[in-house]
């Protein structure tokens, strides 16, 4: 059964009025992620500011994320998938990327170290400070989907990208295809284009540009499609849905017919991540088999709920 681990990270911001900022986002994402069903248990919140709220779990240091990703490396199981969410300021060199924290910062090489022990097929890394564009060909590879705010490490000035971004969540106009999902191609394109909205309404010439990178070719798309050379495993990976985090029925015979229809829902999820490693036949008919039994598990609901709808 296809899980959802999560760590966010609000790192350094440089002042005080971005350091707001970054926490509020970084706080919206958690409460948007239970709101899909994230269980507390697989949610690590890391901040650096004070965290108003209380849901943070801990500071944002070095030391921390890797222990944050060594549970993880512990608890999930090879059909989960791992998302590590950056909020805060970056920086570059001219050579190596930085995501700042207190203490000593995380470049590029860091992260891949630690998300290489990742027992899961699938992780999902998004980047949303300054100079994240260069975190992307080092971490891409099989089974990575990575979001950057911006296309290289000479991009340095503050972004939008990350507000918009978690705002995806929590708006029924990123949902592109109506399911109910926020896949992470719908978050991101939404975020793109809401980027670009507000630089337009300033009359100002963008500083960020998002890249997503999901085939482990190493070479971002800055419009990822489905269809599209990047694109597909974004659109396949999501945090989950608002039915995930409904309370089931009391009653015992639909409860487990409830459960049973969320089994069967990631299933379906997991199958369309390995689409590409699968022969096309077999995969067509094992997911015509799953949605068959899906639709089936769903009248079968309906029924005991009293629905006469077929």
């Amino acid at each position: 059964m296809l899980r959802a681990f999560l760590l966010i990270v609000v790192g350094l911001a440089g002042d005080p009025e971005h350091g707001e900022l970054f926490a509020k986002w970084g706080t919206a994402l958690a409460d948007a992620s239970a709101k899909v069903g994230v269980a507390r248990e697989r949610l690590v919140y890391l901040a650096d500011a004070k965290d108003e709220g209380g849901r943070a779990n801990g500071r944002a240091t070095r030391e921390e994320i890797e222990k944050a990703l060594a549970g993880f490396t512990r608890a999930a199981a090879a059909d989960d998938v791992v998302y590590v969410v950056l909020f805060g300021h970056g920086s570059y060199d001219g050579q190596t990327a930085r995501f700042n924290l207190p203490g000593r910062d995380m470049t590029p090489a860091d992260f891949n170290a630690l998300l290489r022990k990742l027992p899961t097929h699938n992780v999902v890394f998004v980047n949303t400070s300054s100079s994240s564009g260069a975190f992307l060909e080092e971490l891409s590879g099989p089974g990575r989907t990575v979001i950057t705010a911006t296309r290289s490490g000479a991009e340095q000035f503050t972004t939008l990208f990350g507000g918009y971004f978690v705002e995806a969540f929590s708006t029924d106009a990123a949902d592109a295809d109506k399911n109910g999902r926020i896949s992470m191609l719908e978050a991101f394109q939404y975020a793109r284009t809401e980027v670009a909205r507000a630089y337009e309404r300033e009359g100002l010439l963008a500083t960020e540009h998002a890249m997503l990178d999901d085939n482990g070719d190493k070479n971002g798309s800055q419009t990822p499609s489905p269809t599209g050379a990047d694109g597909k495993l974004a659109a396949a990976m999501s945090l989950g849905s608002a039915a995930d985090a409904a309370p089931l029925p009391e009653d015992p015979r639909l409860r487990a017919l409830y459960l049973e229809r969320r089994d069967l829902e990631r299933r379906v999820e997991s199958l369309r991540l390995l689409k590409d490693s699968m022969p096309p036949a077999k995969y067509t008919s094992e997911l015509e088999r799953l949605v068959t039994e899906l639709a089936l598990k769903t009248r079968e609901i309906r029924k005991l709920e009293g629905d006469p709808t077929p």
